[in-house]
């Protein structure tokens, strides 16, 4: 009896420390791409070296969308493949400037940590055969 009651506390902990962990990480990332869609903002020459200052508004706007949808646990999931999508473009964006690809493969590395640990069942549909 003693110990199944342990069982439930150190479940009840896990549980808490995965919750704590996925919130700092989703609070985090959401700094990191509020940040990043405010540069495109106040620094429109840094679109004009890509060749995107048409498009910094729009960019932007998605940025800031995908980041809220990935912080709110309802939609996350939704949050965790727009913010994916948004990744890989950047990746692309990167690739073709001859810019290093490892922050924003870094980034999106974290997103899907984040999504896995705040929504571990994602895992297991995953890997489901």
């Amino acid at each position: 009896m003693l110990g199944l009651h342990k069982i439930e506390v150190m479940k009840t902990k896990t549980d808490k420390i995965r919750k704590v962990a996925g919130w700092l990480i989703a609070g985090l990332l959401a700094a990191l791409f509020f940040f990043s869609a405010s540069g495109k903002f106040m620094h429109p020459e840094q679109m004009a070296q890509m060749n995107l200052a048409d498009w910094r508004i729009l960019i932007a706007a998605g940025e800031i969308t995908s980041a809220l949808l990935f912080l709110f646990p309802r939609t996350n999931i939704f949050g965790t493949i727009l913010l994916s999508s948004y990744m890989g473009g950047a990746i692309i964006i990167h690739m073709t400037a001859g810019m290093s690809i490892m922050m924003p493969s870094a980034v999106l590395i974290t997103v899907w940590i984040g999504s896995l640990i705040r929504n571990p069942e994602l895992l297991t549909k995953i890997l489901r055969k």
